[in-house]
């Protein structure tokens, strides 16, 4: 059986506290999953048949395949 490849998101922290949230799949989206980042930490998240969605909070670089964005602090 061949592996199926998920996608994979770079997360790095541009300040101390920034949080990263992984969700679930399935018809009742839920956390089951959360890391703190200090500023300059390297967080290299994937996207499984668990998770669907990440939610990243505080200020941050996110690299994708889809390219580069920035999450802002509020």
């Amino acid at each position: 059986m061949k592996e199926k490849v998920m996608d994979y998101v770079v997360i790095k922290a541009m300040e101390d506290g920034v949080n990263v949230i992984g969700l679930t799949r399935g018809s009742d989206t839920r956390f089951h999953h959360s890391e703190k980042l200090d500023a300059g930490e390297v967080m290299i998240a994937q996207f499984t048949e668990h998770t669907s969605a990440i939610k990243v909070r505080g200020n941050a670089k996110i690299f994708t395949p889809f390219g580069q964005m920035e999450s802002e602090k509020k």
